[in-house]
């Protein structure tokens, strides 16, 4: 599950009526690698999920992310800053185990992730 706060949702939304018209269905977050600290998070907006895409729905907001970005941000809750110096969004990873000082990559704790793994990942016997 992705959360999102309500000021993220808030935002998100206005962003999808703004975009395109008709506005996109789905908000998609993922990850990539890069950074100074290993990973970074993807934001996009989507017409359509994919094969490998879950979907969520948080705050009205429908969410899609890829299994392979989910098993890093699974259970992450993403809100909205407003504050002058640190306006953005803002990545609440319980699997992040450090970010770099400019807080857009971070890097994941591979203990939770390979602990809480999903079934689809256990190799067959």
């Amino acid at each position: 599950m992705i959360y999102l706060t309500e000021d993220c949702a808030e935002i998100l939304s206005e962003a999808m009526r703004q975009t395109e018209n008709p506005p996109p269905e789905y908000v998609r977050f993922g990850v990539k690698g890069g950074g100074c600290s290993g990973f970074t998070y993807t934001i996009d907006f989507d017409k359509q999920q994919r094969k490998f895409d879950l979907l969520f729905e948080s705050c009205g907001i429908n969410v899609l992310v890829d299994k392979k970005s989910h098993l890093y941000i699974k259970e992450t809750t993403i809100g909205w800053s407003n504050e002058l110096q640190d306006k953005g969004f803002k990545f609440d990873n319980p699997h992040a185990k450090g970010a770099c000082g400019c807080r857009t990559s971070f890097q994941i704790d591979m203990e939770k992730i390979t602990k809480n793994s999903p079934k689809w990942m256990e190799q067959q016997k």
